[in-house]
């Protein structure tokens, strides 16, 4: 009698009795013995590798049918089999790699979405109604394309960021209160100003068109007048000043 009935190849191989049967049926894989009075199935070894091939041949997307052609042809070899179902083994991995790492992109990008700034925290402190407003006149100064750059560089910042973000022009208008007694051609004031003209430009292109504009809205403009008078009363009056005299040095510090 040869080594393993069905029950026992099946629990071998990973499959079900179901499986070996159907396989039988079909003349996929017929056992090498049976019993003469049970009726059971017995495998060989040679059996073990054919079912180990057609279980290959299963991994890789092969119909039955399909199968049993291959592995019934005369020339049918078994090394050169093993080496081709290596080689489209091999190419399965690198795909599932490929899969893998745009699954991980793409999880990655969920959950770092729900860390994201939105626009309701991107425009704190103002109404809808401001901010409608603030948006339009961006749009009318300087074009759709400006707002739609400096916002999405803000909405991809996390959380974390966007606070250190503000923290930094927080920053920066108390370092430029100690130094309102000072005139706006002070070097240590342009400095600073050319830090924030640094800042300013993360967020779009900083031309000196756009820096007078900013330096006039810091004044003209309430919404951002507020956030400056908050930290002292004229600071905006002085940033407007001190950033017109860095358009007037060429946007450089002068030596």
């Amino acid at each position: 009698m040869a080594g393993y009935t069905v029950k026992k190849l099946a629990k071998l191989a990973g499959v079900s009795v179901r499986t070996l049967h159907h396989y039988d049926q079909i003349g996929l894989l017929t056992p090498e013995e049976r019993g003469f009075d049970s009726g059971y199935r017995y495998y060989g070894r040679h059996e073990m590798l054919r079912l180990q091939q057609i279980l290959f041949y299963r991994e890789l997307g092969f119909a039955l049918k399909e199968i049993k052609k291959i592995m019934d042809e005369k020339d049918f070899d078994l090394l050169k089999s093993l080496e081709f179902q290596k080689s489209e083994i091999h190419k399965q991995i690198a795909r599932n790699k490929v899969l893998l790492g745009t699954l991980e992109k793409t999880i990655d990008e969920i959950k770092n979405r729900k860390t994201m700034v939105t626009d309701k925290e991107m425009y704190e402190g103002f109404t809808e109604e401001q901010v409608k407003s603030y948006r339009q006149e961006v749009v009318d100064r300087w074009g759709k394309e400006a707002l739609d750059h400096s916002e999405n560089v803000i909405r991809n910042k996390t959380k974390e960021e966007w606070a250190h973000t503000k923290k930094q022009s927080d920053d920066f208008c108390r370092q430029m209160v100690a130094l309102m007694s000072q005139p706006v051609t002070h070097r240590e004031v342009q400095q600073l100003i050319a830090r924030h003209h640094a800042w300013i430009g993360q967020f779009f292109e900083v031309t000196e068109e756009k820096y007078r504009g900013l330096a006039d809205m810091y004044v003209a403009d309430e919404r951002f007048k507020v956030n400056y008078e908050k930290f002292a009363f004229g600071l905006a009056e002085y940033m407007k000043k001190a950033m017109y005299q860095f358009c007037e040095n060429g946007m450089k510090i002068q030596k």
